[in-house]
């Protein structure tokens, strides 16, 4: 598909995260879904800022991914995750680490468009420094990443190597901040019940939209 191989995996989270995604050759993009739930930690997040005790009553497990960023919760029908990685010969290369994101921003924005959120845009102001948005993907908005006026839709990570670089993307069907609130550092449960704090306030923007359909429209846009 204009030079890119898809493939589509499913499984635990912990086991999708620690594949060796630079295995291929070329262009890969995966398809992932999660098949029990998961609170997946960030490459330089540690696990002393998790309830450990609070994952099992949810049935969910700790994952940790290798690219960057803040937690995110995933839960099976809850989001779309696609993961794309490009060999350091490729003509979408950067050198710049906030602007290799640029591309794929574009392209998710295109996709976007074409189900429908046509106020999709790319963010490119620097990378959110809260605390907050340290702790929880969705609640900062990095360099590249996609929101509306209504809150941030698409939540991106990288990781780079002499092999290539592998981003990670994940749009909410549905968004809930309970896990993160039971689940995360001590003191967010008292954040969300603040309305002042940060954790009220910060937005996501839900894609209610048949995951193979949102899928197809990005796959659709990837550049030639």
């Amino acid at each position: 598909m204009n030079g890119w191989r898809v493939e589509r995996r499913s499984g635990a989270a912990a086991d999708l995260h620690a594949r060796d995604a630079f295995a291929g050759e070329g262009r890969v993009v995966s398809v992932l879904e999660a098949t029990r739930p998961a609170l997946v930690l960030g490459s330089t997040q540690r696990d002393d800022i998790v309830d450990l005790a609070a994952l099992a009553p949810r049935g969910a497990e700790l994952a940790h991914r290798q690219t960057g960023g803040g937690a995110v919760f995933l839960a099976p029908g809850d989001a779309v995750w696609i993961d794309v990685v490009i060999p350091p010969n490729d003509r979408l290369w950067s050198d710049d680490v906030a602007a290799a994101f640029d591309w794929l921003g574009r392209a998710w924005v295109a996709a976007l468009h074409d189900v429908g959120l046509e106020d999709a845009v790319v963010n490119r102001t620097a990378a959110c420094q809260s605390v907050l948005g340290r702790l929880i993907c969705f609640a900062g908005l990095g360099f590249g990443e996609v929101s509306s006026d209504e809150g941030k839709i698409v939540g991106l990570s990288q990781r780079r190597t002499r092999t290539g670089a592998w981003f990670q993307c994940v749009v909410m069907r549905r968004w809930d901040a309970v896990p993160y609130v039971q689940l995360l550092a001590p003191g967010l449960e008292r954040l969300a019940t603040d309305p002042e704090s940060e954790l009220a306030s910060f937005r996501v923007k839900p894609v209610d939209v048949e995951p193979r359909r949102l899928v197809d429209a990005f796959l659709a846009r990837l550049p030639v």
